[in-house]
């Protein structure tokens, strides 16, 4: 076999391979042998037909199994022999092939960046430091009283922390806003609709101009849907709202004590702090330990530059893309509008996917020069925690993962988080305000 390999880009090849007649007529002789075992014809017993008889009869059969194979077996030799690191599929063009004569044919291959490891040991990183104080706890145990808050009728005038049980409706540019945002319903009308004064969530500035309002009166409230807001449609505009208060409801918090604690399944107040101490302490941890990975994977993407083959990148952009429509389509908006901003997504998803194929093949580099590899039992542990997650039974997470073929994507994940914990762990941090 002859193998010949040239350069068309960076990261593309063409592979040209040429197999000598011999050769080519072997595999034809062996699959025919193996087609007349089988072969049935009229008036001999199965695979007692005559060879000639069976080479007329599955002339076609015969010839698509030997290219099957040879091309097959000899793609595959000649990747190996030139030491070729393939990513994804290969375009194969057949030059020629037939019985009798050698075989030629082409494979036009994408092949993994070549390139220096950068250092990734004794990576920069600044975390700001940060302890869980006494008024980080009581904040929390506010948050927590606030789950059994009971909110209790007032005969009085709303005011600021009250909440306010209103009927509206509303519109924008003098429209009904369901005339803009045609999923936006809520936003629209409401009967016995329970807002916070305190709350800027819902529309900021709407609860405020209720204040001093009694049951039954009503008002004309004026809102500017900020730029930021979670209907795209009404982003930037003015909203009127006509508004009944029809309702005073005081917010009356329990007192922060053991029978609060026991609420929350802890022995005793002392015992409610240790654990709201502890919690925010992992939080802490958590988020400082991931500023540190951002960081450190920041550096290595900016410490090193190659190409990258173009249908990895190709294919975890349409990834990208699919991600961002759908957590678009979730939050309300629009086709018209994804359709509009489709050149803004894809530059988005384009650039996020750059960085994931670039730092998946310096993962890669990492894991084969530290020898770092997945075991059957470190995958087990994995798909067990995403079992957790997404709340279904174990044996059933494993059958849906066979079933989309995701088993080799679970083991990428595994040491995807291996080598970034290294990378993570060998950090020199500094103090100072993340990202500075």
């Amino acid at each position: 076999m002859n193998v010949s390999v040239e350069n068309l880009a960076p990261c593309k090849k063409l592979v040209r391979v040429e197999l000598d007649a011999a050769a080519v007529d072997v595999v034809f002789d062996t699959v025919t042998k193996d087609i007349q075992k089988q072969a049935s014809l009229p008036g001999f017993r199965p695979g007692k037909a005559p060879r000639d008889m069976v080479i007329k009869k599955y002339s076609a059969e015969i010839k698509d199994e030997a290219k099957r194979k040879l091309i097959g077996d000899n793609y595959r030799k000649a990747i190996e022999e030139k030491k070729l690191h393939v990513v994804g599929y290969p375009d194969i063009e057949e030059v020629q092939f037939e019985r009798g004569q050698p075989l030629q044919f082409t494979a036009t291959v994408e092949t993994a960046p070549e390139f220096e490891l950068p250092d990734y040991k004794g990576l920069p990183a600044t975390l700001e430091s940060k302890v869980v104080t006494d008024e980080d706890v009581s904040r929390a145990l506010e948050m927590l009283r606030g789950q059994h808050a009971k909110f209790e009728t007032a005969a009085r005038h709303l005011a600021n922390g009250d909440v306010a049980v209103v009927n509206y409706t509303g519109t924008c540019e003098g429209k009904p806003i369901t005339e803009l945002a045609p999923t936006a319903k809520g936003l629209t009308e409401q009967k016995h609709f329970w807002v916070e004064t305190t709350d800027s969530k819902f529309i900021p500035g709407f609860a405020a101009q209720l204040i001093g309002a009694q049951a039954g009166e009503k008002r004309t409230v004026n809102v500017d849907f900020p730029a930021d807001f979670v209907t795209p449609q009404l982003q930037g505009k003015k909203g009127v709202y006509e508004v009944e208060l029809v309702e005073v409801k005081e917010k009356v918090l329990p007192a922060i004590d053991d029978e609060l604690a026991k609420k929350f399944g802890a022995e005793n107040l002392e015992k409610l702090k240790e654990g709201v101490r502890k919690d925010l302490e992992n939080e802490l941890k958590y988020s400082q330990s991931k500023a540190i990975r951002n960081q450190t994977i920041r550096g290595l993407l900016g410490r090193v530059n190659f190409d990258l083959p173009e249908t990895a990148v190709a294919a975890e952009t349409r990834n990208a893309v699919y991600d961002i429509v759908r957590q678009n389509t979730q939050r309300g908006i629009g086709r018209d509008l994804i359709e509009k901003q489709k050149d803004e997504i894809y530059s988005v998803a384009a650039g996020s996917a750059k960085d994931r194929v670039k730092l998946a093949f310096i993962v890669q580099r990492i894991a084969e020069k530290e020898n770092i590899t997945v075991t059957q039992e470190d995958a087990i542990k994995r798909a067990q925690q995403l079992a957790a997650m997404y709340q279904m039974p174990f044996d059933q997470f494993i059958k849906d993962l066979q079933k989309r073929n995701g088993v080799n994507e679970l083991y990428d994940q595994v040491l995807h988080e291996k080598v970034l914990d290294l990378v993570e762990k060998s950090a020199v941090i500094s103090e100072g305000a993340p990202g500075k």
